[in-house]
């Protein structure tokens, strides 16, 4: 199969809204937490967000909203805009000077895009009571197209003319994961020759909140140790949203263009837990199947890996059961490979999730470190055996592996491989 390389990267996190920012913090463990104006309320146990910098998002007239100078959006465009859009927009206008793209390299047959995201529940909810409330021809005629599941793919698709394969995924917190994985597909299969691939969640109210019912949010008031994955106190996630677009190419792309890649994706896999609605396996078993598909589709032992990037949530059942799958792959060579979640920055950004952590390691394979395992005081006896580092560190690693899993026990594994 052909080789598939990582060529551009657009952020826009709470840990940094472009390529550098990301990677100082990740490189100077920078958490992106902050007790959040919204949640500071009796009624409400949720006290810590990760909010993304720069923007302002929260009125329901996109007119209102304010983001950094340099991004231009034109008032036709927001019109059709959730606050996810607005930054995945601004993210693939990075992605696409990262990897030094023209117009006719975004838009032709043999150029895709892939988005996952979950929607946006707040505009959602303000159109719907508008026509409940005002009638319904009171709702604004593009409120559908700013606020449905497929929002980034319809938007970035028709502004940026893109005329190759497009499409959404929708697999909860592996759904960007997904789009890389089967992105890559299109490109090995010759079906493509560059895929764009993009994550991309309000971070709002809305869209974090009403994981406090199902008590997977963390209900501590100190952004310090609010996220901390593997930690033995940890008590659920911190919720957070932005996007990230991740520029996929064909080796004969790379080659043509001239460009220096930041890593290749060598490979992935999948699985499904087939157990629960809402809670990872136990025991890993779709995980341990997905990472080890990975490896197989890659032609890479457990021996070459390097580096692991957990989904680790920072959940009590979530985090062990990423333990268990880790431990059942590598066996003998379980303290190899480094294991850290860079969630203990970023907070989780559901269906963001899979690609803002492929391109944090595509940064990492890319400058020669390993993020380490924020804010953990007390290391869970649980996974004591693996090889987490508290701090980061400055290595060169030639293989890492990055896990997504979602609701349903849906699990995807993606290998990434250094370059040059």
């Amino acid at each position: 199969m052909p080789k598939v390389f990582i060529t551009g990267l657009g952020f826009i996190t709470s840990i940094g809204n472009d390529v550098a920012s990301v990677a100082r913090s990740l490189r100077e463990l920078r958490h992106g937490m902050e007790l959040y104006p919204p949640f500071q309320k009796p009624e409400i146990p949720v006290k810590v967000a990760a909010p993304v910098k720069g923007f302002q998002t929260d009125s329901t007239d996109s007119e209102d909203w304010t983001y950094p100078e340099k991004y231009t959006v034109k008032r036709e465009l927001l019109r059709g805009m959730g606050p996810n859009t607005l930054y995945a927009y601004c993210a693939m206008l990075q992605a696409v000077e990262d990897a030094k793209l023209g117009e006719a390299d975004v838009s032709n047959d043999l150029t895709g895009l892939y988005a996952s995201s979950g929607g946006s529940p707040f505009l959602m909810g303000h159109m719907l009571n508008r026509m409940h409330n005002q009638g319904v021809m009171r709702c604004s005629p593009l409120g559908i197209v700013a606020s449905i599941a497929g929002t980034v793919n319809f938007n970035l698709v028709a502004h940026f003319k893109i005329k190759g394969a497009s499409t959404g995924f929708s697999s909860a917190c592996a759904s960007s994961a997904h789009g890389v994985g089967f992105a890559c597909d299109e490109i090995m299969l010759g079906r493509q020759k560059r895929m764009f691939v993009v994550g991309a969640e309000d971070g709002n109210v809305d869209s974090i909140l009403p994981f406090a019912g199902m008590r997977a949010l963390s209900l501590q008031a100190d952004p310090e140790i609010a996220s901390r994955p593997f930690d033995v106190g940890r008590d659920g996630f911190v919720g957070t949203g932005g996007a990230t677009v991740v520029v996929l190419e064909s080796e004969d792309e790379v080659a043509r263009r001239g460009v220096k890649p930041y890593c290749e994706v060598a490979g992935w896999g999948q699985a499904s837990d087939g157990h629960n609605v809402a809670i990872s396996h136990p025991e890993g078993t779709g995980l341990r199947k997905a990472v080890e598909r990975a490896l197989t589709s890659s032609r890479i032992s457990p021996e070459e890996v390097g580096y692991v990037n957990a989904h680790a949530t920072s959940t009590q059942i979530g985090d062990i059961s990423e333990a268990k799958a880790i431990r059942a792959v590598f066996g003998p060579s379980l303290s190899r490979p480094l294991v850290s979640s860079t969630k203990a920055l970023t907070g989780h950004g559901l269906s963001l999730a899979g690609a803002m952590e492929t391109g944090f390691c595509a940064l990492g394979l890319r400058d020669g470190f390993v993020p380490g395992s924020a804010h953990i005081r007390n290391l869970d006896p649980a996974c004591a055996d693996l090889n987490i580092p508290l701090t980061t560190q400055e290595k060169k690693v030639d293989v890492v592996m990055n896990n997504s899993s979602g609701f349903g026990g849906a699990n995807v594994c993606l290998v990434l491989k250094r370059v040059g």
